[in-house]
């Protein structure tokens, strides 16, 4: 039961990710590089920061960081600046391929990356034993509902015309897209050696009396710390190249007002999968802790491809393309529930 329960948590989770990038395309009258930040500010910082606050022992937060050992901090946050270089490819990715499949590219990379990677480099043999077999096994399913989803692309691609292509995304670009959604999802990855290097900032969590659904928040928070420093550089170093920095003041206060919103919206959406991550987590059994990432990314790109039908990233497509991407749908899901065996 309580392997179904973590399992819809996430799944809560990912819905909530898949859907982030819905109220970015509400934002009016601003770059790339503005926006994207903008929502970096809540999702990466104002966010995660509130949210370990709310969630632990009340006035313990402070008493949490300065008991974490500062090497476990100190890798944390820089495993996060990297995977900011995958927070940022990974916004491209859906800007030249659209959520449906910047997001299956991207994310199914870093599911497996970031599950196979931590216990390897721990030591662990995961042929040694049933819980490293079934983890294989649910990654290889997991990929190949990826694989077949990629297929379904590419269909996609044979299938329209380039005026079909941009109309469904305004800046659609095949294989640039491809290209930066595989360095967003191998450096994406690195959000999971984050969590993994700040176990002891949950275990001084714990010791503090945080309640386990929501010991990871603090290790959160750290991790998309360093991400925030990486996206301020980059948007920062785009707003002056392109002279957007004016973006922020150039549109009415009643658009300003809305694309704050908007962008809240987004980095709220976006931070939940890991909050409710952290949540499904910490109900499954020790030895399978490490599925979780995967998991939690296979069902991304499920409900993302489920969004890229709503918003017509699909539409002129045939019934047989239609069909391999609702195949590739469902394997993905499938994947989830190997943890249940």
């Amino acid at each position: 039961m309580d392997s179904l329960l973590s399992i819809l948590l996430m799944a809560i989770g990912s819905i909530c990710a898949a859907s982030f990038y819905v109220p970015i395309k509400k934002v009016k009258g601003w770059s790339w590089e503005s926006y994207w930040i903008v929502q970096g500010v809540f999702s990466w910082i104002i966010v995660p920061v509130l949210f370990a606050w709310l969630t632990a022992p009340s006035g313990t937060l402070g008493t949490i960081i300065s008991s974490s050992p500062s090497s476990a901090i100190g890798w944390t946050v820089f495993y996060g600046a990297l995977w900011g270089v995958g927070g940022l490819t990974f916004g491209l990715s859906m800007r030249y391929l659209g959520v449906a499949l910047g997001q299956s590219i991207a994310l199914g990379l870093c599911a497996a990356i970031g599950t196979l990677i931590p216990p390897i480099v721990n030591g662990q043999n995961l042929f040694a034993d049933r819980s490293g077999i079934l983890m294989l096994i649910g990654i290889s399913v997991s990929l190949a509902g990826i694989a077949i989803i990629g297929y379904a692309a590419g269909l996609k691609s044979k299938g329209l015309t380039e005026e079909e292509k941009k109309e469904a995304v305004k800046e659609f670009a095949l294989k640039k897209g491809i290209l930066i959604a595989i360095l967003a999802g191998v450096m994406s990855a690195c959000f999971s050696f984050g969590l993994t290097a700040g176990k002891p900032i949950q275990d001084a969590a714990l010791n503090l009396g945080t309640n386990p659904l929501f010991a990871k928040n603090p290790v959160i928070m750290f991790v998309t710390l360093g991400g925030f420093f990486t996206n301020l550089i980059y948007c920062v170093f785009l707003n002056i190249k392109n002279g957007t920095g004016k973006d922020y003041l150039s549109v009415p206060s009643s658009v300003l007002f809305t694309n704050i919103l908007f962008s809240a919206i987004a980095g709220t959406l976006w931070y939940m999968q890991f909050f409710f991550m952290g949540m499904g987590e910490s109900m499954l059994p020790a030895a399978m802790i490490a599925f979780a990432w995967s998991i939690l990314m296979s069902m991304n790109i499920a409900f993302s491809n489920i969004w890229g039908i709503i918003l017509k990233e699909w539409k002129g497509v045939d019934r047989k393309t239609i069909t391999v991407l609702v195949i590739g749908i469902a394997i993905l899901v499938l994947s989830t529930f190997v943890i249940k065996l």
